[in-house]
């Protein structure tokens, strides 16, 4: 049992054994302590239940964590692959107990683990415990056996979660390596020697720091231990280097064997161990979704890859070297991880890209570097703002210039490249000033860089902590806000999404032991920081305060539906109307999608159900949503769809869904949060396609949930409507057809029966003929009810036919206002015209105009009372010749 893997599993089964609950690993991003960059120790997950912050259905507890010190006050960047022991990425074994056990029992357990598990030899351990700490001295003579000689007093044995908060002594357990190494027990002169290797430090959280004068007993005191697997590793397979254990053994020889780069030379081992080492941070770092970047969690993991990229290059590697050595690391890991596994792909194609891209700036940054340093020499320093011109225009971060310069002994002014970075910002600012922007926003630049890029979490989780840097109400700075106040809240770091790139912000909650709030929306700001919009329920929150932040879950999963759909919804656009289909905006919410683009007609609904049909079937497919990190140009110019109207910065996400045959379904440039498996979205209908401009189409549809309750609801309307038709639901098209048939059939009927009763009945003013002689010609002038104004020339016509020679006119009243008709047989329209007639009897119902023909003429008016009249000033007119 000297393997990695084997102690692991040792470690775990031991403690689950002795009814400790085995609690897999946090992520290296910490969801619940905003004060850290990444998860550096085993306790970190538990912080907040060993303030009492939180409750869990156990009180004792064992795991292996996966830590990450690169970043912050725990960097040890700098030291990996020249020391035994410097790591960016390593493991923590633990056991904690939260109120259950305390000492006696935690030595107890770590003695047996060591002595009896894994078999260490006991005349080689040594113990240390704070001096003050005679319990500690007391249990573990009783129950190791050690002399006192090996139970060692020292100072350092004093362990404190921060300023204030829980704290207590702690011990160490030290194994002697042996003569062959240099150094001395604790306490030593020289005990910073490597011959005597501490490896398990046990923490005993018995005390509360109220105050830098007060300390007083905590009411459960509670154990917390860490072991490094490395260390531990090491030690069992006989090797005072942890380089030297089989895992890193295994990844060593796997970069020495692309590389081609072998030999014994110290700089070339520690460039191998750099690889190795790096190899590890980075990959787990992109498993988790952290993407190198420029700014915070990513521009750390960009130092790391391009750290260990330097050292690629610095052994000769001739091509990218550390995407080839995932499998090995996949191997060796990815039984006990399986997010290494899970994220390969993107895994691979992010240190690929990252070192081509990085063998590029390398090869440019170094020549310029070279022309700009030709006359300094040993002692000299590079100004500032050649280093800055370095850094903005070729893409040379300033550490690389300072690596690259070190060998030379020359330093770089570092002042003097902030003061060059702080001009341009000022410039930025002032460029943005005159763009016509909400002058309002200008706040948003001064907390920008005094608190850099807000640190999105929300890919990968719904629920973090976060500091408060700022409080606005009304456009002003504010320290607090009280119950009753809607305010704007930054954090260092958030879960929650600004509104941005058509996707709507998130909603949520946030807490803090004396407050609470509701986020009813959340912003984006300079594309940058994502701003809270908080109304306050409960107590005050202040800036400084760390904030348990809850996003909605449930409107967020379905917003991550309806904003997977959207891509494919377009992918399956371009499919069916063909290439010219781009997007022209969008909204994205968790009730439903809505999509513009360009299309010069109606899509059909034939077209619509091939499309509808497309992205099901795609959803079905049920594969990984792969997101990766590129430069923006060389994302556009490979096929990826931009997004309308959004705005894009060096590097983008780029997001690949679906395939189709060889190819990926859809590639789309995308900053939102998405499904992580595409059945997640579960089904997608349309509800409408409309017209929202000239060439610009809208199409409506709902997934997931909400178009399961929509089909259901309509399902349920065809039950219905077949029950009050007494058919089935199958039979119910047919059947509406049969009615709408019959409809159409009996209104004719009706028509002509009107048209028919009209004719029949009495002549206008109830005079009992029907035909009046009026200037020495026939007219037929009546009121006529129940007819249409549309069915009125109709009637004019058969009148026409009916008198044979002569003048027709009617009437028709609906719903106040009136129509009126006048016809004038063929062999009178040189004398009289239907058009000055009708022209009269409108004037008369207070309308003006009217049209047709000198046969036909049809007219209307806003007064229906003035029907008769209408009729007798067309008489009068014909009268007066």
């Amino acid at each position: 049992m000297t393997s990695l893997a084997d102690l692991r599993s040792a470690f775990l089964a031991f403690f689950a054994d002795r009814d400790h609950a085995v609690v897999p690993s946090s992520p290296l991003v910490p969801r619940n302590d905003p004060t850290l960059l990444f998860t550096n120790a085993g306790m970190v997950q538990f912080k907040n239940v060993f303030t009492g912050a939180e409750k869990r259905p156990y009180t004792k507890a064992t795991s292996v964590q996966k830590c990450v010190r690169a970043g912050g006050k725990h960097n040890d960047l700098d030291n990996v692959g020249y020391t035994a022991r410097h790591h960016t990425f390593f493991e923590m074994l633990g056991n904690f107990s939260f109120g259950d056990y305390f000492k006696e029992q935690a030595i107890t357990f770590a003695w047996d683990f060591v002595t009896k598990t894994i078999d260490l030899p006991k005349d080689k351990l040594f113990v240390t415990v704070y001096p003050k700490d005679e319990e500690a001295r007391g249990l573990w003579k009783k129950i190791s056996g050690l002399s006192d000689d090996r139970i060692i007093g020292h100072e350092s044995n004093l362990w404190a979660m921060g300023p204030v908060g829980p704290c207590g002594y702690c011990s160490e357990i030290f194994i002697d390596q042996g003569p062959s190494l240099w150094g001395g027990p604790p306490g030593s002169p020289e005990e910073d020697g490597d011959r005597f290797l501490e490896f398990w430090n046990l923490v005993f959280m018995q005390f509360e720091q109220v105050d830098e004068n007060t300390r007083v007993e905590l009411p459960r005191p509670s154990i917390d231990t860490g072991m490094g697997l490395e260390r531990i590793a090491a030690i069992l397979q006989g090797v005072t280097n942890n380089y030297d254990t089989d895992l890193f053994r295994h990844l060593i020889a796997a970069s020495v064997e692309f590389s081609g780069a072998r030999g014994n030379t110290d700089e070339i081992r520690a460039s191998h161990r750099v690889i190795a080492d790096h190899l590890r941070a980075a990959s787990f770092l992109i498993a988790e979704g952290v993407l190198p970047s420029n700014e915070g969690r990513g521009y750390v993991l960009r130092r790391i890859m391009r750290r260990a990229m330097r050292h690629a290059h610095l052994i000769g590697s001739k091509d990218p070297l550390m995407y080839r050595l995932v499998p090995a690391l996949v191997a060796e890991m990815g039984e006990a991880y399986p997010e290494l596994p899970r994220g390969q792909a993107l895994i691979v194609e992010t240190l690929k890209l990252e070192e081509s891209r990085f063998r590029e700036t390398l090869a440019r940054g170094l020549k310029l570097l070279d022309e700009a340093t030709t006359t300094l020499g040993k002692g000299d320093t590079l100004d500032g703002e050649t280093a800055f011109k370095l850094y903005d225009t070729y893409g040379f971060p300033l550490d690389l210039t300072q690596d690259a310069l070190k060998a030379r002994h020359i330093g770089v002014d570092v002042t003097g490249f902030t003061d060059a970075m702080n001009r341009q910002r000022a410039e930025a600012r002032k460029a943005w000033a005159g763009s016509g922007e909400a002058a309002t926003d200008t706040q948003w630049f001064a907390l920008q860089d005094e608190f850099g890029k807000t640190e999105f979490l929300g890919y990968d989780t719904e629920e973090a902590e976060g500091t408060v840097l700022a409080i606005l109400k009304d456009g002003e700075r504010i320290t607090s806000a009280k119950t009753g106040d809607t305010v704007l809240i930054l954090t260092n770091q958030t879960p929650f999404y600004g509104e941005s790139g058509g996707q709507v912000g998130d909603h949520g909650t946030v807490a803090s032991p004396k407050a609470a709030g509701t986020v009813i929306d959340t912003e984006k700001k300079l594309g940058a920081l994502h701003v809270h919009v908080v109304e306050v329920t409960k107590g005050e929150i202040a800036v400084g305060d760390s904030l348990d932040l809850k996003v909605d879950g449930e409107r967020r999963r379905a917003t991550r539906a309806n904003h997977s759909a959207t891509h494919l919804l377009q992918a399956a656009l371009k499919r069916v109307l063909g290439p010219h289909v781009a997007q022209k905006g969008s909204l994205v919410g968790p009730e439903h999608l809505r999509f513009d683009f360009s299309h010069p007609k109606p899509v059909t609904a034939e077209e619509l159900a091939r499309v509808e049909d497309m992205v099901n079937a795609v959803i079905r497919q049920n594969s990984d949503v792969a997101t990766r990190l590129m430069p923006t140009e060389q994302a556009i110019s490979s096929g990826a769809m931009a997004l309308f109207g959004e705005k894009y910065g060096d590097e983008v996400r780029v997001l690949t869904m679906g395939v189709d045959g060889d190819k990926p379904y859809s590639v789309e440039l995308c900053g939102g949060t998405h499904v992580h498996r595409l059945g997640d979205i579960g089904l997608f209908t349309i509800l409408s396609e409309s017209a929202v401009a000239s060439g610009v189409r809208r199409i409506e549809a709902l997934t997931s949930e909400g178009a399961r309750r929509y089909l259901a609801h309509q399902s349920e309307l065809a039950r219905e409507a077949a029950a009050a038709l007494k058919t089935s639901p199958a039979e119910l098209p047919a059947r509406v057809a049969q009615l709408a048939d019959e409809r159409r059939r009996l209104e004719r009927e009706l028509t002509e029966a009107r048209k028919a009763l009209a004719l029949a009945g009495p002549a206008q003013g109830g005079a009992e003929s029907d035909v009046k002689e009026v200037g020495g010609l026939k007219l037929v002038a009546r009121v006529v009810e129940g007819v249409s104004p549309k069915d009125l020339k109709g009637l004019a016509d058969e009148a026409k036919t009916k008198i044979g020679s002569g003048v027709v006119a009617f009437v028709a009243v609906s719903d106040g206002k009136a129509s009126i008709v006048v016809g004038v047989t063929d062999d009178l329209t040189k004398k009289v015209s239907a058009v000055d007639l009708v022209r009269t009897g409108a004037e008369a119902l207070g309308g003006k105009g009217g049209g047709g023909r000198p046969d036909m003429a049809q007219a209307g008016g806003p007064d229906g009372t003035k029907a008769a009249a209408a009729l007798a000033a067309i008489e009068a007119k014909l009268a007066a010749g």
